[in-house]
């Protein structure tokens, strides 16, 4: 009961699968299969000798399958496995063993090689359905075939049941790996997951990452699609687009769909088109291309990659570039010549090779007409036809090199290297000796296909084995479609290894049709962001747009999706592919500026000596003696200290360089201005009006040597405050991320408290100075140096007060603007205090009496006094008190005579008019002491 039940199932399976369990009705083998040569041990071939099947759309009874266009490449094929047959026996590999074969044509279409496969398994020319087949033993043992994947699918299900061996050397699909599905298929080739891997590394060699994908509504196209849509992102390459075209091309809405898809790639920017489908398909698309004028770059799949009627399709050098990888071939110069000399197996028959021969060499000069008949090939077909073909009375006896001449006879490797390799895995199976093969020949057919899993076996020198899917591990060639003439023909420009996965190109530069040159044509949704930038992504991953990498990051590498920090010690600016150290910024010593703020450095300290060596010389003339040689040259001495603080700020800062420079100015140039002051101060107290008190307590306060000593040493008191509390030290900020500058310099401190102290310590003596001077501005020069000291303070002023913006302002420019402030003030000095002197020592006047030099002052200060009263100055000493003047104290005069030592120039006989006021003035101690007599002599006092 369970045994019926089985066999109703499998009785179910072979219907679903459209196998007749009895073709009687076949009167003859050639009405199914159009080849055949008498063997031992039979091999069955499926390969479409045509093209497809006619009035497919209209077929509604299960009436035989009518097929037209004759395909010359796969009849080229099928001689392959003939030949190499033949060449086997003849060899006597299997000593006493002759292999025969059984050629059935497919048409391209999966049901007809189902009908095929029917008829080769039939024994006693029934197929019957058994509970199992394990001792099934049909004629044919093998099938070899078929061409395309969707017909090997169908084949190898139906082979599952009876476990005989299906091997192919063209069907490509990555679904037919699985064992599981299809544990009887075997192939010569690798699988289509190892061709779109290769498609997707030579798209990223070449930098093509937005591409196009047309593929065909079959078992191929679909599963090849799939495969390469995984390594297409494996190697970050996008699909513009993805498009299908139907298998089957004679419908009316076939054509509609192939336009729909031309126009598709025409309005894509993609330059790049990947096809996976037939050669038919192809040829369609192709003539669409060619009509629209449109040009791309075309990669071929295996199925059309070597196709010659492709090659020779008219226009076809409009269409582009193509590329495409096919599997290893190999010419065979046997099999050309066998080509050329086509005969059939004695004892065989084979209606393929009277066909081609009726279309090659038969006269049919009606099918050339306007309207040809309808039994005329299509006008494809025709051109096959030999121009000599109405001069040969027996078409079957002629032959030529047209097949070597048109087709690639090269690629029929991989069929050759099926057949050899059936006969390898016979020679195990039928225990084959070097003169005897002693196994059984009518073995079942599982058995062959378990010795064909390991068999291993050597070719041309190289080896072939098949791995655990079944698959050859081998690799394929990358071919070019060059120009030749209006055509085009096949050059192979490099290679992919299976093992190592990687494109090893032979020839590296060759001429683009896209170009016209050797630059490589560009197929990318974006441009390329250079180093320095990377993608920010917008719709898809080849999509984007290139952004500036920030400053401390960079990209050293095209393309890059983030940025890299720099490594520590090092930056980087916006947009930059490297990092680098930063260079240090202070003032170099071999820098123009500082080398120039050194040499006014130095040329002001050689300045200061030789005023000095001046003052030493002269220092007995009027003009020194009113400079005061004793305070000058303590001026000189402060100023030097200034210049020399100006050396500290050159070169590459250090904590102590930074504490002496402020301390060395800070301290010289106070000690310069105090020595000022005082100067200021003396002017001051000898000739403005005071009261007696007053004027005794500002008299008791002129000590010039404690004045001078106290301003500087509560300036060293600051400084040391500073020093202790808040001192300078290197600038640790750290620099502007928009800058490779590192600026080492000084910082005055945490708080620029000190600094800021210090330096309104020295302005704040020089405003009192500006003041004290610019109060006795209209005192006789000769007397008084308060026109020096104004303009020297408002120098001094001027120039901090511009640098105090600037330091703020600019932090950076601080040390070298700090620098030249000083040397300014420090030449405003020289300029104003040191050199009118030194001009005067060698030649100013000295001439100019105490009368003289009072009378113009008199005038200058008071020029609308109508009377005057004349005063008697007696140098032998008078002690009769006078009257105090508004404008003028004598006790002052005295002050500033004795102090600049003029007065001993004063003849006796000069007078000095002065004008006074009725109040009483008394004569101050000094002009006694000098022996000094005044007579006053009243004319006339006018209020």
């Amino acid at each position: 009961m369970q045994k019926c039940l089985l066999c109703s199932l499998l009785s179910a399976l072979i219907m679903l699968t459209s196998i007749p369990a009895p073709v009687d009705a076949c009167n003859s083998a050639q009405s199914i299969c159009g080849a055949q040569g008498p063997g031992d041990v039979v091999i069955g071939i499926l390969f479409p000798c045509h093209r497809k099947v006619k009035d497919l759309n209209d077929r509604i009874r299960p009436e035989s399958f009518h097929c037209s266009d004759f395909d010359l490449s796969s009849f080229m094929i099928s001689l392959a496995a003939i030949h190499e047959i033949e060449e086997i026996n003849a060899a006597g590999f299997l000593p006493g063993v002759r292999l025969g074969y059984l050629m059935c044509d497919t048409c391209s279409y999966a049901s007809k090689a189902l009908q095929n496969v029917g008829h080769m398994l039939a024994v006693n020319r029934s197929l019957n359905v058994k509970c199992d087949y394990i001792d099934f033993r049909p004629s044919v043992k093998i099938i070899l075939g078929a061409l395309y994947s969707e017909v090997s699918i169908a084949v190898a299900r139906l082979l599952n049941v009876y476990m005989v061996p299906l091997l192919s050397s063209t069907s490509s699909s990555p679904e037919l790996s699985d064992k599981l599905r299809y544990p009887a298929f075997m192939r010569t080739i690798p699988s289509d997951n190892h061709q779109t891997k290769a498609v997707a590394k030579i798209m990223h060699h070449y930098d093509w990452n937005w591409v196009g994908v047309v593929y065909g509504d079959d078992e191929y196209g679909r599963s090849a699609f799939q495969s390469f849509l995984k390594d297409a992102e494996a190697n970050n390459v996008c699909l513009a687009y993805q498009e299908m075209l139907p298998h089957y091309l004679d419908h009316s809405l076939s054509m509609q769909r192939v336009e729909e898809v031309t126009q598709q790639i025409r309005s894509s920017s993609a330059q790049v088109v990947l096809l996976i489908l037939k050669a038919d398909l192809v040829k369609v698309l192709f003539k669409e291309m060619i009509r629209t004028n449109t040009s791309r770059i075309w990669i071929a799949s295996d199925a059309w990659s070597r196709s010659q009627s492709l090659a020779q399709m008219d226009g076809i050098n409009k269409v582009g570039d193509i590329l495409g990888f096919t599997f290893v071939a190999g010419k065979s110069e046997l099999f050309d010549n066998y080509l050329k000399n086509l005969t059939v197996t004695p004892r065989g028959y084979n209606h393929f090779i009277e066909e081609y021969k009726n279309l090659r060499f038969n006269c049919t000069s009606e099918c050339f007409s306007n309207k040809p008949p309808s039994y005329c090939p299509t006008p494809d077909l025709l051109k096959i036809k030999s121009g000599n073909a109405c001069n040969f009375k027996d078409p079957q006896e002629q032959n030529d090199d047209y097949l070597v001449k048109a087709l690639d006879t090269s690629e029929a490797l991989p069929t050759k290297l099926a057949v050899r390799a059936i006969a390898n895995a016979l020679k195990t199976l039928l225990q084959c000796n070097s003169s005897l093969c002693m196994g059984e020949i009518n073995f079942p057919p599982w058995k062959l296909l378990k010795e064909l899993k390991r068999v291993k076996f050597k070719f041309d020198n190289q080896n072939f084995f098949f791995d655990k899917n079944g698959d050859f591990v081998s690799g394929y060639d990358l071919i070019m479609w060059e120009r030749d003439t209006h055509h085009r023909r096949f050059k192979k420009i490099g290679n992919y290894n299976v093992l190592d996965e990687q494109i090893e190109l032979d020839v590296e530069k060759f001429t683009w049709l896209s170009t016209t040159n050797t630059t490589t044509p560009q197929s990318r949704c974006s441009e390329r962001c250079p180093p320095g930038s990377v993608k920010k992504i917008l719709n898809v991953s080849c999509c984007y747009n290139c952004t500036l990498c920030l400053e401390g990051t960079y990209s050293d590498a095209w393309d890059l999706r983030d940025c890299k920090r720099c490594p520590i010690g090092t930056w980087s600016l916006k947009g930059w592919n490297q990092c680098k150290p930063r260079w240090e910024s202070y003032l170099q010593w071999s820098d123009p500026h500082p080398i120039a703020m050194m040499a006014a450095a130095a040329f002001g300290i050689l300045l200061l000596l030789v005023t000095f060596i001046i003052f030493l010389v002269y220092r007995d003339s009027l003009p020194m003696k009113r400079a005061e040689v004793k305070l000058s040259c303590v001026m000189m001495a402060g100023l030097a200290v200034s210049f020399a603080s100006v050396i500290c700020f050159m070169g590459r800062p250090s904590v102590h360089l930074c504490r002496a420079r402020q301390l060395m100015y800070a301290m010289g140039f106070t000690l310069c201005v105090s020595c000022i002051l005082v100067k200021a101060f003396r002017t001051f107290l000898a000739f403005l009006p005071f009261g007696r008190m007053t004027n005794r307590r500002l008299h008791k306060l002129y000590k010039p040597p404690v004045i001078v000593v106290f301003i500087t040493t509560l300036q060293g008191i600051i400084c040391l405050l500073w020093l202790i509390f808040d001192s300078p030290d290197i600038d640790d900020t750290p620099p502007s991320p928009q800058s490779m500058k590192k600026i080492v310099q000084c910082s005055e401190g945490a708080t620029y408290i000190g600094f800021g102290i210090m330096l309104s310590y020295i302005a704040l003596l020089a405003l009192v100075g500006f003041l004290l001077a610019f109060k006795g501005r209209k005192v006789p020069q000769e007397f008084s140096e308060t026109g020096y000291i104004i303009f020297s303070m408002l120098m001094y002023l001027f120039v901090w007060v511009c640098f105090i913006p600037v330091y703020i302002t600019n932090h950076e420019k601080g040390t070298p603007v700090q620098a030249s402030a000083i040397l300014v003030s420090s030449y405003g000095i020289i300029f104003c205090h040191f050199l009118p002197k030194c001009y005067e020592a060698f030649w100013g006047s000295k001439t100019d009496t105490l009368e003289r030099i009072l009378r113009r002052w008199r005038l200058i200060s008071n020029p609308n006094i109508d009377s005057v009263t004349e005063i008697d100055v007696d140098i032998h000493g008078m002690n009769t008190p006078i009257q105090r003047s508004d404008r003028f104290s004598v006790s002052s005069v005295s002050t500033i005579l004795r102090s600049s030592g003029t007065l001993n120039n004063v003849s006796p006989t000069d007078s000095v008019l002065i004008t006074m006021s009725n109040e009483k003035s008394h004569v101050h101690p000094l002009f006694n002491r000098l022996g000094t007599e005044i007579t006053r002599r009243r004319r006339s006092i006018s209020f």
